[in-house]
């Protein structure tokens, strides 16, 4: 962001424009939406826009983070009610909570897919402490007595890797049963991967 929204109107600025790309995302690619799309979809001129932002990919990317943080929140409160202590149940929980969220915000799904996260900010999300990569290093840590290294970390970042490849691969399939069962048996890879 170029600048910090103080006022109330610049807020309902930041939050119409939040809005617009988003419901642009959800109904067409990426590559089709350009500043002008977005300032048209959120009501406001293209010069309101970029007082805030200073490209697509900016707001891009500060709607992932806003994603990722919901989403962290919510694991958190679901993972705080389950008091897990068997490693591949959690990584089962942490997977259905991410599906589920991934279902209920097709934009979101439009951006993790389609890798459209910067380089830059895709680091810092996925880096071993962050998101739910980050939720399960803290489990396997806290929880299973693992001992926090380096290649506990590589090893997460890999699980990470592979686990949003089979994510988007388990969401091309042509009916829900056929995507649980990717999901199931990247579980149970993942599982062998990390709790073994």
């Amino acid at each position: 962001m170029r600048r910090t929204p103080v006022q109330e109107r610049s807020l309902d600025t930041i939050q119409q424009i939040y809005a617009g790309t988003s419901a642009l995302l959800a109904e067409m690619p990426l590559e089709h939406i350009t500043t002008s799309r977005i300032a048209e979809a959120a009501g406001i001129s293209v010069g309101a826009l970029y007082r805030f932002f200073p490209d697509k990919q900016s707001i891009i990317d500060a709607i992932a983070v806003r994603h990722m943080d919901a989403f962290r929140a919510r694991l958190q409160t679901v993972l705080l009610k389950s008091l897990l202590s068997d490693g591949p149940k959690f990584l089962g929980l942490v997977v259905d909570a991410y599906v589920a969220f991934l279902d209920e915000r097709p934009d979101f799904r439009a951006i993790a897919f389609g890798q459209h996260i910067s380089a830059g900010t895709r680091q810092l999300q996925t880096a071993p402490g962050a998101g739910p990569g980050g939720l399960v290093r803290l489990f396997m840590v806290k929880w299973l007595g693992v001992k926090s290294s380096v290649s506990l970390d590589l090893k997460l970042s890999i699980a990470t890797e592979a686990g949003e490849r089979l994510i988007a691969y388990a969401y091309t399939q042509p009916t829900k049963a056929e995507r649980d069962q990717v999901l199931t048996e990247m579980k149970e890879l993942l599982s062998g991967y990390l709790f073994s």
